[in-house]
């Protein structure tokens, strides 16, 4: 059975700040996506939440890219932005860049993972999704996943991966997408994905079969919009088991956090903690950045779950790293590497300081 997986996330509204998401948000958008479901047009679906994001999870049968179900999502997130108005959240409908819907959601704001796939024996399938953070933050996690043996034992032992997997980057800046080979082009790739900012993997295939493995939001909210309106707040799908890597090393790239870009007002670098859904409530200098992981098995199309996969005390540790790596980075305030780059500044206030002071720069002697 081929069947279509389509997440599809927003923030449309801050409750309270940029925290969390309104429960009134997430019951109206459940409502809405029920009747379509009785309609035969969703096989399935599921609300959830991470931070102040609102995430659309979907099963179909429509294919990536569908003017019906992206239409559906957008009018869920405009019908949420007008319950956010109403209850006056903060940045009511923020991530929504456009006036009126034009065929698909790219390029309008809401962030968009999506696969189609031939349904296997057994289905097990990860939703990633984090909260204050740009859409490069699954380039590390992901190269762990399906390129490092240090994290996936499988690439030695398992003879349907042992050939490898092939990583389609994109460069979000040059509107340009190459693929690599691993693991022969292991360096090259890492010259790229090295630099997340620019270079985002999108998808990853099983070299062998040419079955989809991943795929990952890769919208740049500030190059869509050309100022600064909000961090991405990626999404990502991972499938497991059988030829792609196990539940497990599919998880196990979060039991270390990484520096990843966003934080307060996007323009810092703090530690990625994985955390339960409930927990996914970024308050500290709002943040640090969150990555929950919603499990299914997908069975004819229907998503049997969640399990919250980070609602687990192995990640205690993890967790208590990243306040660590949080009060290390905190106490450089205005300074880099806390502070992003000054070309990371570009869509906040650096233009604007550069206009006003181009008078006083002069020429070095």
């Amino acid at each position: 059975m081929k069947v279509t997986m389509s997440v599809i996330k927003a923030d449309i509204g801050g409750y309270v700040g940029h925290s969390d998401t309104h429960p009134e948000m997430i019951a109206r958008a459940d409502e809405m996506l029920a009747k379509p479901k009785q309609d035969g047009l969703l096989i399935d679906y599921h609300v959830t939440k991470c931070g102040d994001d609102l995430q659309l999870i979907i099963t179909h049968q429509k294919g990536v890219d569908n003017e019906e179900i992206h239409k559906l999502t957008w009018d869920i997130f405009i019908e949420c932005t007008e319950i956010a108005k109403k209850l006056k959240l903060h940045g009511a409908g923020q991530d929504l860049l456009a006036d009126a819907f034009s065929g698909n959601v790219r390029g309008m704001g809401p962030g968009v993972a999506e696969m189609e796939f031939d349904e296997r024996g057994s289905e097990p399938v990860i939703v990633f999704m984090a909260d204050k953070t740009s859409s490069g933050a699954w380039n590390m996690p992901l190269y762990k996943i399906f390129a490092d043996p240090f994290n996936t034992i499988g690439l030695v032992i398992a003879e349907n991966m042992h050939n490898g997997f092939a990583f389609e980057v994109h460069d979000v800046k040059e509107s340009k997408k190459i693929t690599f080979n691993t693991p022969e082009e292991i360096y090259d790739l890492l010259v790229f994905i090295g630099a997340p900012s620019r270079f985002m993997v999108k998808a990853i295939y099983h070299r062998d079969s040419g079955n989809i493995a991943a795929v990952s939001s890769t919208q740049r909210l500030a190059l869509i919009a050309g100022r600064y309106v909000g961090k991405d707040d990626p999404v990502c799908i991972v499938r497991s088991q059988g030829e792609f890597p196990a539940v497990g090393e599919v998880l196990e790239p979060f039991a270390s956090p990484i520096l990843v870009e966003g934080w307060m007002r996007g323009s810092h670098m703090g530690p990625l903690m994985p955390v339960a859904v409930c927990d996914s409530t970024p308050t500290r200098f709002d943040g640090p950045p969150r990555v929950t992981a919603a499990g299914f098995q997908v069975s004819g199309g229907k998503l049997i779950g969640p399990r919250d996969m980070f609602a687990d005390k192995s990640y205690d540790l993890a967790r208590q790293q990243a306040n660590e790596m949080a009060d290390m980075m905190r106490s450089h305030g205005p300074f880099e590497p806390h502070r992003l780059p000054l070309e990371e500044m570009e869509y906040t206030t650096m233009p604007q300081v550069m206009k006003k002071l181009e008078g006083r720069f002069t020429d070095l002697e």
